[in-house]
């Protein structure tokens, strides 16, 4: 599906995209739209380059007025993360290289950022994210896939593998997002954009290391052949080793 720009919709991205605009918490209409925008984008959801749906339907999807949809957009723009382009094929793009700053700063440039998280916070997300993606992966192993879903994970994958430096985290966020839309429960996608977006904020601020990245194209690997291969207790492992690995480093830098 395309919009009127040519570019393609979030709804491709299936359950990621549904669950992403979602209406927003009307207290804090600008910020959660904002924050959505951003998980969009950062997430992989829609890719740089790529249009968002129009003011007027991701002003229906967040619940919220065109103007608060607009603000929003200028926020992220401001910031670096949207362009704007008149015509007939204009519309609001993804910048073609996304910051790497997260909602603090777009929001406000005072805002304490997580460089000093607390023992609790990485406690609380890390936890978290245990239960959520352990969870995913063992239970979409246990899927029977289609052939579409297969080569479109193992894509994902290799995609991930590929990945220049600057751009290897929105494409591990994108990869870790289709493993959880495997499993076909949408509200478990919009618990897993939450905390992946809270484990950026906190990976956004520690180095990316080369020998990392190599090993956590490897366990990918373990986990979407487990995966692909039905064996949900070998995917759950992998998981559980894959994210361990992740944990190390933040707390080795943060805590």
């Amino acid at each position: 599906m395309t919009d009127s720009a040519g570019g393609p919709h979030p709804d491709a991205a299936g359950l990621a995209g549904d669950a992403l605009l979602r209406r927003v918490r009307t207290g804090n209409a600008f910020e959660d739209t904002v924050s959505r925008l951003l998980q969009t984008i950062r997430l992989g959801v829609v890719s740089p380059g790529d249009a968002l749906p129009s003011e007027r339907d991701l002003a229906l999807r967040f619940g919220v007025s065109r103007d608060t949809v607009r603000d929003a957009i200028k926020a992220l723009a401001d910031a670096g993360f949207l362009v704007s382009r008149r015509g007939r094929y204009g519309g609001t793009f993804v910048s073609d290289r996304v910051p790497l700053v997260g909602l603090s700063s777009v929001l406000d440039d005072t805002a304490p950022q997580p460089e000093q998280v607390s023992q609790e916070d990485l406690d609380d997300v890390l936890g978290l994210r245990d239960i959520l993606e352990v969870g995913a992966a063992r239970a979409a192993a246990d899927r029977s896939l289609t052939k579409a879903q297969r080569e479109l994970l193992w894509a994902s994958m290799r995609e991930t593998a590929e990945a220049e430096v600057d751009d290897y985290r929105r494409l591990d966020s994108r990869l870790h997002l289709a493993i959880g839309e495997l499993v076909g429960v949408p509200s478990l996608m919009a618990l897993l954009a939450d905390n992946r977006m809270r484990v950026n904020e906190f990976l956004d601020h520690i180095p990316l290391l080369e020998r990392n990245i190599a090993h956590s194209n490897e366990q990918h690997e373990q986990i979407v052949l487990a995966i692909l291969t039905g064996d949900s207790e070998k995917a759950a492992v992998a998981m559980r080793e894959h994210l361990e690995g992740s944990e190390a480093l933040l707390r080795g830098f943060l805590a």
